[in-house]
This record gives structure tokens, sequence and C-alpha cells, in this order.
């Protein structure tokens, strides 16, 4: 349900936060390969509306008030100035700018939206909110991922580290160390596992995916085939992890690299055990 700061229900259409982020994704990413391929107007155009896009987006979505972007636009085209983990999709998807990326990071990682476990769907500051909805204060993995990813895309490390622990700390409690589907989003106290959401699935496919996603922020991994490029951008470690092995990454059916990832106070150093066929291994710090 999307609602208002009040705690009334949105009339539609509904314009969402997230599909905004998503489309600009998809416009920018298909204008990259486009260019890849060759073509020069294409791209040109669909960067041209990716932009007009995201200018648009900060005009109408972005609520200095509360420090981060709507949840929607209703059918009147107003604002629902909710603090939800909705926003955090807009760093996921880039079309956050660099200025309320960085407020949108603070709003989400403030303890009303941080459990210690995780991201809540609903801020607990919210009227709506309930640490046992579905969507409406709950903690999804999948859903905190994408924004851990969104983190990294801005080079906000520390706070992809906090998203990372506190999942990992989660999986502790669950049965063989699996992510279910979401858990409820009440806080976390010294001692005592996640309370359980009682119907969610688990094992869950967008569960299992999320802890691959988190390590991919964490360690900023990028392949590019074209160029047959491991990119590592801005890699970190939790504290918890001073170690990480990672296994026959392949850049395309002919090469393939082992990465050694090893935590040093604040630093990650690089071993490369074994590189098969050219591939050329870039560290951006």
């Amino acid at each position: 349900m999307i609602f208002h700061a009040d705690g009334t229900l949105a009339d539609g259409p509904i314009a969402l936060c997230e599909v905004q982020a998503y489309v600009y994704a998809a416009k920018t990413g298909i204008a990259e390969a486009a260019r890849d391929l060759g073509y020069v107007e294409h791209p040109q155009r669909l960067e041209r509306e990716a932009e007009a896009l995201r200018q648009r987006f900060a005009s109408q979505f972005w609520c200095g008030d509360i420090r981060t972007y709507a949840i929607a636009l209703d059918g009147k085209k107003r604002p629902c100035r909710v603090r939800t983990s909705n926003a955090g999709h807009s760093l996921f998807g880039g079309i956050a700018i660099e200025e309320h990326a960085a407020a949108v990071t603070e709003t989400l990682l403030h303890s009303d939206g941080f459990s210690g476990w995780g991201i809540r769907t609903v801020s607990s500051s919210e009227a709506r909110y309930n640490p046992m909805s579905y969507h409406n204060g709950s903690i999804w993995p999948h859903d905190n991922a994408l924004i851990a990813a969104g983190f990294a895309r801005y080079r906000c490390m520390d706070a992809v580290g906090k998203v990372v622990t506190g999942l990992f700390d989660a999986a502790n409690f669950s049965e063989l160390h699996r992510l279910p589907e979401l858990f409820c989003g009440f806080p976390r106290r010294p001692g005592r596992a996640p309370t359980l959401y009682p119907v969610a699935c688990s094992p869950q496919s967008w569960a299992a995916g999320a802890a691959f996603l988190l390590l991919q922020a964490a360690i900023g991994l990028r392949i590019d085939a074209t160029r047959k490029r491991v990119l590592l951008r801005h890699p970190m470690l939790p504290e918890w992890l001073p170690q990480l092995c990672i296994s026959n990454v392949r850049v395309d059916s002919e090469s393939a690299v082992d990465l050694v990832l090893e935590r040093y106070h604040d630093t990650v150093g690089l071993r490369v055990p074994r590189r098969q066929g050219d591939v050329e291994i870039v560290v951006v710090t």
C-alpha cells in the first residue's frame, strides 16, 4: 500500500520511486551496450532521455524535509513523503544526484530505518510502520542487497559494510545459515535473534541471490568481457572477514582468474594465484 505521511492511502495512478530508477538504468545500460556495438545516434538519444528523466526525478521526488526521495507520486502528482527503503533503489539505478545520494544513505542508516539487522521497508517513524507487516516495516534481504549495491555505486563503502554485517549476522541465526525471504523489523537486541516472519519462504531464490550481490557490492566486482577485464572498484572487507577467496572468475570461455582479497586495517590487498588467458585486472581505490 502506498500512503502519505499522515497514513492516508494514495490515489492512483501511482508513479513509484524505484520504477524511475529502473527506467534510468535501462536507458543508460542499453546506451552503453549500443555504443560497444558501434552505434552512435541511438546511445546519444538514450543518454539524453536518461538525463532528462534524472532531472525530473530530482525535481519531483526529492523531499528535503525528510532527506530522502518520496516513495511515489500519487494520481495528482503529489509526493508521498514517506521514508522507505524504495529510495535506496534510486542509488542502485544511478538516478540519484550525488548531493541527494549522501542524504538518502544517511536517512536509510538512521536508527528508525536500520534495525541493526537490515534496512526496514518503512521507517519506524512513519504512520503505517508495523515491524510485522509484509511491506510496511519488515526487512527483505534482497531489498537490502540492492541498496548496498547502490551505496557502493556512490562510494559509500562504510554503509555497504554495515548492511553486509547486519545480514551476515542475521544469517548466522537462520537454519543452514539461509537468509529467508524476509524477517520482522524489530530493533536488534544483544543476544537475541531477528524475529522471524511466520510465513516467509525459505529457501527463496531472491534471498539466496542477495548474498552474491552483497559480496559484489563489498568488493566492487565487475566483469568487462569486451575488454577482457576484471574490475574491483573500491573494494572493502568488513572486520569479521579478513580474507576472501574467489575461484574461477570467468571473463569469457577461455579466460578466468582466481582472486584472494585480504584485509589490512582499512585497506584491501589483492593476490592473483591463477590467471588463465589474456585477462587484465584493474583495482580502483
